[in-house]
């Protein structure tokens, strides 16, 4: 009788919690969990309240697991199959120790140790009513949402009355007590082993959730001063400044203050409520992949987000993933021109810190931006920012500005108690909301300074539709093993403040590297990029709908042939599918013809489009250039093609962080040969290696035709530069003034002869061509700041006759005839543009 009514009134109390309550499951799908079905499961939670219980007993069941208030399984004689680590945070002095053993967990151990054959799984599991840090001095602290604090019976009432509806419930891999017992410890040890292991993983899982204590932010800012550099900075102020003491500290305070975040959780949950409610009016969906692997690394490391910077949105929205499932959102490193009235405010107290693009000339400011870097780093927050150091306004990576990753290196250098992990993360999108902003900047209109009124005017655009958003974590890249690495002596070196040696420089500028290469390596290619890839190609950026159709089905199969990454993501429609999608999306337009409709795009799309395209450009720069280099040569050896496209790898591979080494591209070359000659776009013509192109009559012909224009802009800037250099002679041009005048003929080529992209003219396009001759040893710069060459640079433009047409070259030699009065005027009316955009 008595077993019926406790059944009857756990089933009453359970429908009464779900009346208040709405559960967030991780992972989605518990079969993740892997749990043998031939071993018995038993579930352990961290307190003893009866809510927990329900609602554990509540998703077991729905999940179709072993029931948490059901009798365990393998001939265990236990009515549950559940036990609590704790009891209370305050037991009274008539209470046992919170600590002590739960007696089914006793019992467990005791069976497993005598029975050989038995295992036991222990699965951890998590429950948090609302994700709010603890704060010092919070008024409501006793009403507020799960923090560091274990509740009492009353607070747990509270909590559920006013959280139930964020309740996070976490499921963890399960542990085997076998593993433990068979170590061949006594059982009172093993027990206390195994404890310490569970209490140890909760508090970790509740860190990672809802994020390390938080001091009160005036506590925290204030402290920035009794650091040892800051105090030194401070003293170093007040003597070169010669000021008093107190006014150096103001000074400093004021820096903190204008630096420091100000983490709010209602903050938080007001923004996931109305980012929400935002992405469903915007987007057609937030995609989300490879989010298994942060959560894998956010157990045992300190997380730094390093994601692509596309849009202002990408401040919201990485948080807003990561929130949604079941993290902490990081502090970001925010512009301080994002502090602005109200909206910095909102920014900072969802985590937003705000930096000065240049410490340049301010040590102080340097030294109290340095302290909080470590500060919070040591403190286990994690931390997002774009290592691009400004908005990509076409679409690639930029080079990366190594600032803040030095900054994190000497911090960890300092305090590496804590493993420190980066997570290279990509943001994709199919419109964007800046784009028009983005075309009129590379065209030569001033960068507009950001202001609330343009927020609101971003806001406005609300009503439109801006298809999907992927957000794709790439390969982690932890720290320690990257230092092991380039200076295995790393953990016994004390740097001094200002102390930058050469391995610590190397070891940043392989970190960066490594960063963007993961980035690219974790892209989405979307229906949007495959449209721009292939239109953008076309002469008048319009093709035979049944050709189009065919050339993305084409592109679809070559990625899934020749895989770039174990990361990549394809999009799963079929080309007539992509053009549907793009008639949706109102990028594409649709001419009705009696021999078949024809699929174009306007001009100012066609000039939005290249953003996109350059997005994914990385995925088929390879084939792109096999395709370039046998159409201008019909055939060649297969050696032939590899050494060619060797010789203008690590070009490419600059510029697009693309992820071989020149000797491991061999291999992938011979891959994409095979991929192509299997989709008869090539033709193997014996057993000596000789490959063709098909018939110029074929659709492949033409398939392969559309494929070599992807990689020709690329091709086109770095035979300008080379000819440029050439024609001004060895020691004839500085690096600056090459980088001017090859951004101005490359505005007028693109005029005169080309489709005129955005970022064919950009300035850093031919910076990173000509450091990479540089690195080469193909350039050098002599005393005076000239360059300086020889033959081999010659070699490199002799390359260029087996890849462009005759007819570019000759336009690109005709339009390198400058003279050096001409140069100097162009430089003069360059110069005084510039000045008037900077008034």
């Amino acid at each position: 009788m008595s077993q019926w009514l406790s059944t009857l009134f756990t089933a009453i109390a359970r429908k009464l919690l779900f009346l208040f309550v709405r559960t967030q499951v991780i992972p989605e799908d518990l079969t993740q969990l892997q749990l043998d079905p031939d071993k018995p499961v038993c579930y352990v939670l961290q307190t003893r309240f009866f809510s927990n219980l329900l609602v554990l007993d509540h998703e077991t069941r729905k999940a179709g697991l072993p029931r948490a208030l059901k009798p365990m399984q393998g001939g265990l004689k236990e009515n549950r199959s559940l036990f609590f680590l704790m009891r209370s945070d305050n037991p009274s002095p008539l209470q046992r120790n919170r600590f002590a053993h739960s007696p089914r967990f006793v019992r467990i151990v005791h069976a497993v140790r005598e029975n050989p054959q038995l295992d036991v799984q222990l699965v951890p599991v998590t429950i948090l009513w609302g994700r709010s840090p603890d704060k010092e001095s919070s008024i409501f602290k006793l009403l507020f949402a799960d923090s560091w604090a274990t509740p009492g019976m009353f607070k747990q009432l509270i909590t559920i009355l006013l959280h139930g509806r964020q309740t996070l419930v976490k499921f963890n891999a399960p542990i085997s007590v076998r593993n433990l017992v068979d170590e061949g410890l006594s059982e009172e040890i093993t027990l206390r082993k195994l404890a310490r292991v569970l209490r140890v993983h909760f508090r970790r899982q509740r860190e990672i959730a809802i994020g390390p204590d938080l001091s009160h932010r005036r506590t925290l800012v204030r402290s920035l001063l009794n650091m040892p550099p800051v105090k030194a900075a401070i003293a170093r102020e007040a003597a070169e400044k010669n000021i008093p003491r107190e006014k150096a500290e103001e000074r400093a305070l004021k820096y903190a203050d204008e630096i420091a975040a100000d983490y709010s959780h209602p903050i938080i949950r007001i923004l996931s409520i109305f980012l929400t409610w935002l992405w469903t009016r915007l987007y057609d969906g937030v995609e989300v992949h490879h989010f298994d692997d942060v959560r894998k690394a956010a157990h045992e490391n300190e997380i730094v987000y390093v994601p692509s910077h596309r849009s202002h949105i990408d401040y919201l929205l990485l948080s807003y993933v990561i929130y949604n499932r079941g993290l902490v959102p990081p502090h970001i490193a925010a512009g301080a021109n994002l502090d602005m009235p109200v909206i910095g405010s909102i920014l900072r107290r969802g985590g937003a810190f705000f930096l000065r693009r240049s410490f340049k000339g301010n040590f102080l400011y340097a030294a109290v931006f340095n302290e909080y870097i470590h500060l919070i780093t040591t403190k286990g927050y994690s931390i997002e920012y774009f290592i691009e150091g400004g908005r990509s306004r076409t679409g690639r990576l930029l080079s990366p500005r190594t600032g803040m990753l030095a900054m994190t290196l000497k911090s960890y250098l300092r305090d590496h108690s804590r493993p420190i992990m980066f997570v290279p993360t990509y943001i994709g999108y199919e419109k964007l909301m800046e784009g028009k902003t983005y075309v009129g900047e590379l065209s030569g209109k001033p960068k507009k300074k950001e202001s609330i009124w343009g927020v609101i005017s971003t806001v406005r655009k609300i009503q439109k539709t801006f298809g999907k958003v992927h957000v794709s974590f790439g390969e982690p890249i932890p720290l320690a093993a990257l230092l092991d690495e380039e200076y295995p002596l790393w953990r016994d070196t004390t740097l001094e403040d200002d102390e930058k040696p050469e391995w610590m420089t190397r070891t940043v500028d392989r970190l960066a590297q490594n960063i963007n290469t993961n980035i690219n390596s974790t892209a989405i290619v979307n229906p949007v990029n495959l449209l721009s890839l292939i239109l953008l190609s076309m002469p008048k950026h319009a093709m035979d709908e049944d050709a189009l159709i065919r050339q993305i089905d084409r592109y679809r199969e070559l990625l899934g042939s020749v895989p770039y990454s174990n990361h990549i993501m394809i999009t799963e429609l079929s080309g007539r599918e992509v053009i549907a999608y793009g008639e949706k999306l109102k990028l594409l337009q649709r001419i009705r013809h009696p021999l078949g409709d024809m699929i174009s795009v306007g001009e100012e799309e066609a000039m939005l489009l290249t953003y996109f395209r350059n997005n994914v450009l990385h995925f088929f720069t390879l084939p792109s250039l096999i395709a370039c280099l046998m159409l201008h040569n019909n055939e060649l050896h297969r050696d032939q093609v590899v050494r060619l496209v060797r010789s203008i790898y690590p070009f490419l591979q600059s510029e697009l962080f693309l992820p071989w080494s020149n000797e491991s591209v061999e291999e992938v070359i011979h891959k994409l040969l095979d991929a192509l000659i299997a989709s008869q776009l090539l033709t193997a013509r014996n057993s000596d290696g000789l490959i063709a192109c098909p018939s110029p009559n074929s659709e492949e012909y033409a398939e392969l035709n559309v494929l070599g224009q992807s990689v020709r802009q690329n091709l086109e800037r770095y035979y300008m530069t080379v000819s440029l250099l050439s024609q001004q002679g060895t020691g004839g041009i500085t690096q600056k003034r090459l980088e001017d005048l090859c951004q101005l003929l490359a505005q007028r080529l693109s005029i005169l002869h080309e489709f005129s992209a955005p970022e064919f003219s950009d300035k850093a396009l031919f910076h990173t061509f000509v450091e990479t001759l540089r690195e080469n040893g193909q350039i050098q710069t002599d005393d005076s700041g000239h360059l300086t060459f020889d033959h081999r640079l010659i070699d490199v433009a002799e390359g260029a006759r087996l890849i462009l047409p005759p007819d570019m070259r000759q336009a690109i030699q005709q339009i390198t005839r400058v003279s050096d009065e001409e140069i100097e005027a162009a430089m003069a009316a360059k110069e005084q543009k510039e000045k008037k955009h900077k008034r």
